[in-house]
């Protein structure tokens, strides 16, 4: 029986602990074999950020997201899966998001979890503003994260020309 996937995403402003995590998302499935994490940081900018503001659409978020991880258990032999993004504003250094993916062999939860920090990058509504000493802009999306994406068959054109 597949871990406990009653809470696959979760929106939040407070931290995670990934131990914590990793044991709620391995609950007692005898068949978890891996479990692969990701852990995102708020980089500094080479010391000039002062603060990443996350902001989202509640609601809209968790949906395209539910539906990003309905898509990992399709495409992957995976048992469970959970991702937790966090919004507001986050200091440099800060935890903010976590990918935890759990399935019988590594292969399967590594490959999954690689899809769904792809989908992050590019396809999940949530809008980023830094803020530095010189005053704050909105972050646009790379063309490197769009380049990943496409390398799961899914196109997107996010990034700024």
């Amino acid at each position: 029986m597949p871990a406990d996937t009653a809470a696959r995403v979760a929106i939040q402003t407070e931290d995670f602990d990934l131990s914590t995590e990793t044991a709620r998302l391995r609950g007692s499935d005898g068949e978890v074999g891996a479990v692969v994490s990701f852990v995102g940081t708020v980089r500094d900018g080479g010391g000039s950020l002062s603060c990443m503001e996350l902001e989202h659409y509640p609601g809209m978020t968790e949906a395209a997201i539910e539906a990003m991880v309905d898509e990992a258990f399709r495409r992957f032999e995976i048992r469970a899966a959970r991702v937790i993004h966090r919004v507001g504003p986050l200091a440099p250094g800060a935890q903010i998001v976590l990918v935890l993916v759990a399935s019988r062999h590594r292969g399967q939860a590594f490959e999954a979890s690689e899809f769904l920090m792809d989908y992050l990058k590019t396809q999940a509504p949530f809008w980023k503003k830094e803020h530095t000493a010189e005053g704050a802009r909105w972050v646009d999306a790379r063309e490197s994260d769009d380049a990943a994406l496409a390398r799961w068959g899914i196109a997107s054109a996010n990034a700024a020309a």
